[in-house]
């Protein structure tokens, strides 16, 4: 008779209320807030480098985000499908998503390697980067290349216990990362003279150190082993599910390509080092919290979808969005009354603070929207309803690059212009994706 590993007990699906909510959305939010400080912390101490080295790191970011799409095709391909094997107490099938989703990731990094280096001079131009900021941009880009296995199975080690109903291990593991970060950052920049590509080695060494126990800890919990990480037919599912939330943060990262490339570099440095504050830094704090809850709400509802239970699904959306509400409501009287305190910890250059603080009380004005956008989009995700997710996110934030330029230069407001175009977008997304959700046909989707 065949011996069988012995699995671990299977959590029961968790009682509608706030407090399973919370024991996930908490966990996600600090977590997610620990992973943008990868960025706050990059932006911090490559200050003293130079203006062009900030506005290198600032402008990158978009880069990050395009090839964090290519991650998205497995891990918010994976997410939904394993929070509905495990709230239908299916360990087997749990144990080969998961393994053919870290398959998948191999193959993705080894392509990445290739595309990324050989192509980061040309992402550099994307941005409208020129002279030594440009310079900065490439040395940046491909040593994160080069580097970047961390980086593509981080997010699918999240989702595999998030959606599995804990986000207690993605918590520590992302503390233990940012705390390695935080020491290493400095030394390889400022100690070892490495300048910003010190940065990137510091990333990715941290993530390395904190991905390997991750791996560790699933193994023990699902009884992965080597064995499990080939393909068995369901990697196509993962990716034709993954795949318009992908496309949705690529076009995400493109249309940021194109509004530094329109309006933000034709402002000059100062504009792309603001824009980097402003994003990485201000909206690096209050983001992780709307995303936490996002996760906790997309977990919630796919477990009870496997379940069989929609109603449950429906009802954990109107049980988060009064938290949501409070969180955006934070988040904008953060921004308009102490934006400028907080961008100033991030320069010393006069026209870069007051471009950020432009930003930080302007964009004060859609945070609620933010929220509102986010928690619909957990519901959604977590359904497996990515491409109602895609239709009601892509067009609006493609409409950022004409309207942004018009706001700019042809209305002449500047900077502030591209900040309001991010706003208005921002208000269409959050009305469409919450209709979307009150619709409800998400509930009855078989992903």
């Amino acid at each position: 008779m065949a011996k069988h590993k012995r699995q671990a007990p299977q959590p029961p699906l968790p009682p509608l209320g706030l407090k399973p909510l919370l024991a996930l959305a908490i966990p996600s939010a600090v977590f997610t807030l620990l992973t943008n400080g990868f960025r706050i912390v990059d932006q911090y101490f490559i200050q003293d480098v130079s203006v062009e080295a900030q506005a290198a790191i600032g402008s990158s970011v978009f880069v990050v985000i395009f090839i964090y799409a290519t991650f998205e095709l497995l891990a918010a391909g994976a997410g939904p499908l394993i929070a509905r094997a495990t709230g239908a107490h299916d360990p087997i099938a749990r144990r080969a998503l998961l393994g053919e989703a870290l398959f998948g990731a191999l193959l993705l990094t080894m392509l990445l390697m290739v595309i990324g280096t050989l192509g980061a001079p040309l992402f550099t131009r994307a941005l409208g980067l020129e002279g030594q900021a440009a310079s900065e941009s490439n040395r940046y880009l491909c040593t994160l290349f080069l580097t970047v296995l961390p980086l593509v199975l981080t997010p699918l080690i999240d989702q595999a216990f998030i959606n599995m109903g804990s986000a207690r291990p993605p918590l520590i593991l992302h503390a233990l990362s940012l705390s390695l970060n935080i020491i290493l950052t400095p030394l390889l920049i400022h100690s070892a003279g490495l300048g910003i590509v010190g940065a990137a080695l510091a990333s990715n060494l941290a993530r390395g150190i904190s991905v390997g126990l991750g791996l560790l800890l699933l193994k023990r919990i699902t009884g992965l082993t080597l064995k499990d990480l080939k393909p068995r037919g369901q990697l196509r599912r993962i990716l034709r599910i993954g795949a318009p939330m992908a496309l949705g943060t690529a076009f995400f990262a493109m249309v940021y390509w194109a509004l530094l490339k329109t309006s933000v570099s034709p402002l000059g440095a100062h504009a792309n080092a603001a824009l980097g504050i402003g994003f990485s830094a201000l909206e690096g704090c209050t983001w992780p919290l709307f995303h936490g809850l996002s996760l906790g709400a997309a977990s919630l509802a796919g477990r009870y979808l496997g379940a069989q239970r929609p109603d449950l699904a429906r009802q954990t959306f109107y049980m988060a969005l009064p938290f949501a509400t409070l969180l955006g409501l934070a988040a904008s009287l953060t921004f308009f009354f102490a934006g400028e305190a907080l961008t100033g910890l991030f320069t010393d250059d006069r026209a870069v603070h007051q471009a950020a603080t432009e930003y930080a009380v302007i964009l004060a004005a859609s945070q609620l929207f933010l929220a509102w956008e986010a928690l619909s989009t957990g519901i959604l995700a977590g359904a497996g309803d990515t491409r109602t997710v895609f239709w009601y996110s892509t067009p609006f934030n493609l409409l950022r690059i004409p309207l942004a330029w018009l706001l700019a230069f042809p209305l002449g407001f500047g900077a502030p212009g591209i900040w309001w175009a991010i706003n208005l977008t921002t208000y269409a997304k959050a009305i469409c994706k919450g209709w979307a959700v009150w619709r409800g046909r998400w509930a009855t989707i078989e992903p």
